[in-house]
């Protein structure tokens, strides 16, 4: 069974940093372009980051450029999304999702049932 599941999400402050992880079960990570959605209250789905199964990495947020990073642990099934800098509008759930390519988002379906980040004071 396909499964990609979050976490490592919390309650920060503003300027804090926190990773998060999305592990895979039922499938080989490194054969896929991995990406991390957020989903804001009362906001539609939005696209963050996504790393190709040849590690090139694209942020399709303008706002998380320089702060988010992604990577991939392939020996351990596992795509990171390191995160600096934190600010009250990061708040969201965030997921992730596998497809072949980074090139079409929509192509991407989010399952789990992600990891929660609140930035807050």
């Amino acid at each position: 069974q396909l499964q990609l599941v979050e976490s490592g999400g919390g309650l920060v402050e503003p300027g804090g940093s926190l990773t998060l992880s999305c592990a895979a079960s039922g499938l080989t990570i490194a054969n896929y372009a991995v990406a991390w959605f957020r989903q804001g209250p009362g906001k539609e789905r939005e696209g963050v980051s996504c790393i190709s199964k040849y590690n090139f990495t694209t942020s399709w947020t303008d706002s998380v450029k320089g702060r988010f990073t992604i990577s991939r642990d392939n020996a351990r099934n596992t795509v990171y999304l390191q995160m600096n800098n934190l600010i009250p509008e990061d708040t969201a759930i965030y997921y992730c999702a596998a497809h072949l390519v980074c090139e079409v988002q929509g192509l991407f379906q989010t399952s789990g049932q992600g990891t929660q980040v609140t930035v807050s004071s």
